[in-house]
This record gives structure tokens, C-alpha cells and sequence, in this order.
């Protein structure tokens, strides 16, 4: 009988920092529930891209473990692939751009493991041991196996002179993913990144797993080659085997990723799963091997796009600094990727009705959640919010809400300002200084806000947009509003509704009205609890933050002309 290794993780592969953990005791635990063991529905094409690369980064590293490799020893069979359309989707180029791929690497993510530690010395070793889990999850998972504590920072993984370093640094990769074995996903146990390994079969004959049926003559091919069996394995379409790391709970039961129950309580579920939009198809079949004789459909690019547009800049100007196997291009083109991600298939802006009378404008928005899961989702630094500007007939601007200055901040947002306060949700905008933001503010035992994990307690504020289908009272408790959206009638599963009323008998119209919904993977708020920390990663991280303007993403926008 084959013994495995069950892995408790912390979530975030697509989103930085964790905290340690104990297995989650929800009110509600989604049943494990698979809608697409057939093929899934066609998702939506990866869009062509400019410029064409004209760098492809350093050599991958081509490590060989006990019970994984680096994504190296894959990539001479999977590289140089096309689909129908000419457009070059090899695995290695997509993938090695990704947040992914660099989970260990990324700067915010090491630094807020500090942070973590600075508040908790005592607890370093449980902190590094969990966060290693998820961003770099074979070198600690291999750790762990042979007697290993599984650290971070030191003489640990992050160290070039550890024997496991080559695989800390290859993040999520390829023999993670595709060796995770479907048993109890989608259940309680497999949160907290509580997905099963094979621990026993031998280097030589382990199974690695993906989405078609294997004739023999290929099985022979890639087990010489790579030194692993392939198999036929569903899971890999399922969203419960992202949900391993996209659902995770600090102590017992404090929510602070729940992307997955997200998806589980929307009408997404059964219509599409995370890979469909995070793994988008490619044009007609693909070769997936340079070995291969026959193209296969559909396939899965690699790309893995999120929303880290911020982080993806910031990776590509300091490629070098940080050793990255990407090259700028790279970077450059997964960053547009995530741009477009967020511009088509995040949120949309309707102006429902719009007047103008006695000198007085009243407008009423809706903003709708396009995604399978809240706007935003993931770790608790992501915000989005409503700029609202209004110019006169001079093109003047006489009325701005949600402004924000060249470091990202945003113009009378309360919590820019100062750390111990927070914008409220709102109903109706009347004046310049309220600002409707879409966020989650954590507070600790006190009461106090807290960007610091493993102190939160609570949620002051969770006002981000839920995604369609979902029951502002009826999901589990890890997933519903709090604050005032809770109370708010026309925030609703899919959809806010808010109105903006602003006097203007004191200005000549015509009026122009744009309104935007701006985006940013990490408030400045974060970075600003970050100051002040000695640590080497936090010192890089915010000097590299500081050389690397936090802009938000415009991910939807209207506008109108109203008024004498």
C-alpha cells in the first residue's frame, strides 16, 4: 500500500504572504463537487500580443529530486510548440513569466514573510515552514520528507549554498502540479493546501499527470526522457485542485483567502473553472511535444495570468537584481496579458440613469463582477475603486472622487492618509472627500487595523464586489460582506449599485462625466507597514517598490455629456 504525504500549505501562489495555519472549521464546507469531468466549455482565447519576444531568458534549472524535477528537465519536449493559428504557446516561455513561476522570488512576497516574523520572532520557524509550503513547494515538501525544518531565510532555501535551493526557486512548477493525486479535493482537508503526493513509487516510474488519454509509444518516449509515467488525470482541469492553495485560514478560522468558496457559491461553478479563464485555450490543437505526431484540443496555455500587474512590472525592471529566468520581454508580455485580463474580464461600468436639474447632477451606477469570484479576490492588499470626475464646459475639473497622486495613493481616502482609519462602504457619494473602494480591512484583537496576518481577528470592512449568483446571507460566513455593504440593498451577488449626487450651480456646463474603476494589487498601505523593518528583503523590497510607480490599472471606464 502506497504511503503518502499529505502537504498543509498556505495559499498564494497567484498572491504573496501567509501566516502559520490550523485546518479551517468553516459553518459550511462546500461539497466536493466536480462539473467538469468531461471537457470544458471553450474558454476564452489568449489575445495576440506585441511585442514578440525577442529575449528568452536564462536557462531553466534542470534539477532532478527524489520526488520532483525543476522545470528544466521538461522543457527541451515542450518548447517551440504552436498552435493553429502560428502563435507560439511552448510551455516553458508562458509559464516562466508568471507569478507561478516566481513565487519564491517575488520581493513582496519574501518581504511580508519578515513583517510576519518581526511581530512574531518566536514563531519563525512555523511561519517559514508554512509559507515555503505553497511558494516553494518542492524544495520544502522534500525538505520536510527527509527530516528538514523547511525554512525561508539563513542557511534555509532561500540560500544558493542549500541543496535544495535550485527547486525552492523553480516556485509552483511543473512536477507540483501535475503529480498532485485526485484524492480529497474539494474537501475540508485538502484547504490550507492540504493536497496529496505520492511518496513512495521511485524515481523512474512516478506518475505525472494531465488532461489527455496516453498511447503507449509515448509513455515509453517521456518516461526515458524525463524520467516520469504519463497518465491521464482530470484534476487537472478541476478548480478544487486550485482551491488547495486558493482557500486559506489563519489560526482556525480567520478567512484570508477564499477564492475558491467564492467560485463554489457562484454561478461559475458548472459553467467554468479556474483554468478556463486563468489557463486560457489556445486556437484549435497543439502539438505538445516536440516528440508529438498528432496536435490534441484543447490546450492549455500556460500563462497563468492573474491580476498582479503591479508586481509583473516591477519583476521585469529588476530582472537581473533579482535573478529571474524571464527575460523583460517575457515579463512585458504576461503583464499586458493580466492588463487585459482586468480590462475584459473583471468588471463593467453601466450608468443606469443620469440627470441634471436645478444645477444639480445625480447618477446612478451599477458596477458588475464579470469574474467567478469577488472583485478583488485573493490576498487582502488588493483594492479597487470608483473614480468619478466631472470637468466643465473649459474642460475645468469641478468635482473628483477617488483621485490619486504619484504614488498610488488615493486623494481623501481616509486609510492613505492615516493607518488607523478606513473608507467606509457607501451608498451615495455626495462630496469629493468620500471615495467608494472595494476592499477588505483586517482588524486584531483590539480592534486595531492590522496588514499583519496572523494578528487578524476580523474584518472591518469586506465590501469587494461578489461575483454573480452569490448569496449576501446564505454562503458560508468566510465569504460574506461586512460593514456597511452588509446593509446595503443594492449590494447584491453580482453587482453594487451606488448613486453620486454633486451641485454644480456654481459652474457652466455642458458637463463631461467620466467615470473609472481603478485597480491596485498592493494598497500602499501595506508597503507602508513595511517601513521601518531592518530586514534585507524588506529594505530591497522597498526600494525596489519606491523605483517602481504603484499606478493602478484602469479596468473599466464610461463616459457622458451632460447639462447647459
Amino acid at each position: 500500500m502506497n504511503r503518502r504525504w499529505m502537504v498543509l500549505t498556505l495559499a498564494v501562489v497567484f498572491m504573496p504572504a501567509c501566516a502559520t495555519s490550523q485546518s479551517p472549521t468553516p459553518e459550511l464546507e462546500p461539497t466536493q463537487a466536480r462539473p467538469t469531468r468531461t471537457p470544458p466549455p471553450p474558454a476564452t482565447a489568449v489575445p495576440t500580443i506585441s511585442p514578440v519576444i525577442l529575449q528568452v531568458g536564462e536557462p531553466l534549472s534542470d534539477f532532478r529530486g527524489r520526488y520532483f524535477s525543476a522545470s528544466g528537465a521538461c522543457t527541451a519536449c515542450h518548447q517551440n510548440l504552436e498552435d493553429e493559428s502560428g502563435a507560439d504557446v511552448s510551455i516553458d516561455s508562458s509559464w516562466r513569466s508568471s507569478m507561478m513561476a516566481n513565487s519564491a522570488r517575488d520581493p513582496f512576497w519574501q518581504a511580508s514573510v519578515r513583517n510576519e516574523i518581526a511581530s512574531r520572532p518566536n514563531a519563525a520557524a512555523s511561519i517559514e515552514n508554512t509559507c515555503a509550503t505553497c511558494h516553494m513547494p518542492m524544495a520544502s515538501y522534500t525538505d520536510r520528507v527527509e527530516g528538514g525544518q523547511a525554512g525561508i531565510f539563513g542557511s534555509d532555501l532561500l540560500d544558493p549554498d542549500h541543496p535544495l535551493h535550485e527547486l525552492a526557486m523553480d516556485g509552483v512548477s511543473c512536477t507540483l502540479c501535475h503529480q498532485v493525486l485526485d484524492e480529497g479535493l474539494g474537501f475540508q482537508a485538502s484547504y490550507n493546501g492540504g493536497f496529496e503526493v505520492d511518496l513512495e513509487t521511485a524515481p523512474g516510474e512516478r506518475l505525472i499527470y494531465g488532461p489527455y488519454s496516453v498511447d503507449e509509444p509515448a509513455v515509453i518516449a517521456m518516461q526515458a526522457a524525463s524520467g516520469y509515467v504519463p497518465t491521464q488525470g482530470l484534476q487537472l482541469g478541476d478548480s478544487e485542485l486550485c482551491g488547495t492553495c486558493h482557500t486559506f485560514f489563519a489560526g482556525s478560522t480567520f478567512p484570508i483567502q477564499t477564492t475558491y468558496f467564492e467560485w463554489f457559491y457562484s454561478d461559475s461553478r458548472g459553467v467554468q473553472t479556474c483554468q478556463d479563464c486563468h489557463l486560457p485555450e489556445a486556437v484549435g490543437g497543439v502539438r505538445i511535444a516536440t516528440t508529438s505526431e498528432f496536435p490534441r484540443s484543447p490546450f492549455a496555455e500556460h500563462v497563468l495570468v492573474g491580476g498582479n500587474a503591479y508586481m509583473l512590472e516591477l519583476l521585469k525592471t529588476f530582472v537581473d537584481e533579482l535573478g529571474l529566468t524571464a527575460s523583460a520581454e517575457q515579463f512585458e508580455i504576461t503583464k499586458q496579458l493580466t492588463i487585459d485580463q482586468l480590462q475584459n474580464r473583471s468588471v463593467e461600468i453601466e450608468i443606469e440613469e443620469i440627470r441634471f436639474s436645478g444645477g444639480r447632477l445625480t447618477a446612478d451606477l451599477r458596477i458588475k463582477n464579470l469574474a467567478g469570484h469577488k472583485f478583488p479576490s485573493g490576498f487582502p492588499s488588493r483594492r479597487a475603486w470608483i473614480r468619478f470626475v466631472i470637468e466643465d464646459s473649459s474642460g475645468q475639473i469641478v468635482f473628483e472622487s477617488g483621485g490619486f497622486d504619484a504614488l498610488g495613493k488615493i486623494t481623501h481616502n481616509n486609510g492613505d492618509q492615516d493607518p488607523t482609519r478606513f473608507e467606509p462602504h457607501y451608498l451615495a457619494v455626495v462630496q469629493p472627500e468620500q471615495v467608494q473602494i472595494y476592499e477588505s480591512i483586517m482588524a486584531d484583537a483590539n480592534g486595531e487595523i492590522t496588514t499583519e496576518l496572523m494578528g487578524a481577528v476580523e474584518y472591518l470592512k469586506d465590501n469587494r464586489i461578489m461575483p454573480a449568483g452569490q448569496d449576501k446571507f446564505g454562503a458560508v460566513e468566510s465569504i460574506q460582506p461586512s460593514g456597511k455593504a452588509v446593509g446595503d440593498e443594492d449590494f447584491q451577488g453580482g453587482v453594487d449599485g451606488i448613486q453620486y449626487a454633486i451641485d454644480l450651480r456654481q459652474f457652466q456646463g455642458p458637463f463631461t462625466v467620466t467615470i473609472e474603476v481603478l485597480y491596485q494589487s498592493i494598497s500602499p498601505t501595506w508597503t507602508e507597514a513595511m517601513r521601518g523593518q531592518a530586514s534585507d528583503e524588506t529594505v530591497r523590497f522597498l526600494r525596489l517598490y519606491d523605483a517602481v510607480p504603484n499606478i493602478p490599472v484602469v479596468v473599466a471606464s464610461e463616459s457622458i455629456e451632460i447639462g447647459e
